[in-house]
């Protein structure tokens, strides 16, 4: 996490007052949305001062696809992701129309904690600093309000044992959460967020290798805006007091896929319509060629894909992995067929 950034997050008493006594800060959840980049929520904070007229959402999340060698960059992993803010109405108006749910929760923050927080997103916020590259695992929208809220409570917190799932099973203490590990690999917990079935679950595995498997500690699963939400849920002061004042949250719900979606099924018919195409070739004696170029050409592209991942590109989890023998198993099962005699 860039220390530069979160330096911002102090107490110097000389510095004036920004926030009034009545000022309030929140963290909001959005639920998934259709798109894949939307499936696992999103994360903002909300400043809110009636007195001083201010309303505004802080937005970690903002990135331009007309960029400049935009798909080029996320293929490297040198996507930059910036600092956005925008009135919290056309915010959660935007979310609202999108059927997403904007999830609520009032930080229970003394007037010093406010002015540490708020001090830290307008300085963020400057032309020179809003601007980050963004990692989907290590540093994203989520991470980066957490570490934030982080260093302004510093080590006034702690967490209470409480559990719901295994997903959200955290330790008691705030210090242990960036070393003790737990059971759930980064590809289970991606893929948990991941509707079953559907090509984006069979891409992650595609691309994802040996290095997803290794199980995170607590704190590296905050990355996902659910895990962060339901974190917050669980964190005390040492005196006992909630760090959530109130809260009007509900759980993300994982879409599911048809059955005729799925990519078991996409394959099963890939399969189908190659075993046809051999037990034809086989009857008239021939091979029709251009099938098995096509998916060479697939497997190719495929392989060159992930070996640029694996070598040249800074994304922390791709590598080569199991799932790049699907296809080419299929393809030979399928073909053998011909070559029965």
């Amino acid at each position: 996490m860039a220390g530069l950034l979160f330096s911002a997050v102090t107490r110097a008493d000389k510095q004036p007052q920004l926030l009034s006594d009545s000022a309030k800060i929140y963290l909001l959840t959005c639920s998934p949305g259709e798109a894949l980049y939307e499936r696992y929520g999103h994360t903002a904070i909300l400043v809110q001062d009636e007195e001083l007229g201010i309303n505004d959402v802080y937005n970690y999340g903002i990135f331009d696809f007309n960029a400049e060698h935009f798909y080029w960059r996320f293929v490297k992993g040198e996507t930059y992701y910036q600092l956005g803010k925008e009135d919290a109405y056309w915010f959660v108006l935007l979310y609202k129309r999108a059927g997403r749910q904007v999830n609520i929760q009032q930080l229970n923050l003394t007037p010093e904690d406010r002015d540490a927080i708020y001090r830290a997103l307008l300085i963020n916020y400057y032309p020179e600093n809003r601007v980050y590259l963004y990692n989907f695992v290590f540093d994203n929208c989520a991470t980066r309000p957490y570490y934030l809220l982080m260093s302004a409570l510093g080590e006034r917190s702690a967490i209470k044992p409480q559990t719901t799932s295994n997903y959200l099973k955290l330790p008691q203490t705030t210090s242990n959460l960036k070393h003790q590990t737990s059971d759930i690999t980064f590809r289970e917990l991606i893929r948990y967020y991941t509707p079953k079935g559907s090509w984006g679950d069979f891409g992650i595995n595609l691309v994802f290798g040996p290095r997803a498997d290794k199980p995170m500690t607590d704190e590296q699963r905050l990355f996902l805006p659910e895990q962060l939400m339901n974190h917050l849920s669980r964190m005390q002061y040492a005196d006992g007091t909630p760090l959530v004042a109130a809260e009007q949250i509900e759980p993300f719900v994982i879409q599911r896929v048809p059955w005729y979606a799925t990519w078991y099924f996409g394959l099963a018919v890939l399969f189908v319509v190659l075993a046809i195409i051999s037990l034809h070739d086989r009857r008239q004696g021939k091979r029709t060629k251009w099938v098995d170029y096509i998916l060479y050409v697939l497997y190719g592209a495929l392989l060159v894909l992930v070996t640029f991942l694996t070598f040249f590109s800074i994304h922390p989890l791709v590598g080569f992995g199991s799932y790049l023998l699907i296809i080419p198993s299929i393809h030979l099962c399928a073909r053998i067929i011909y070559l029965w005699r």
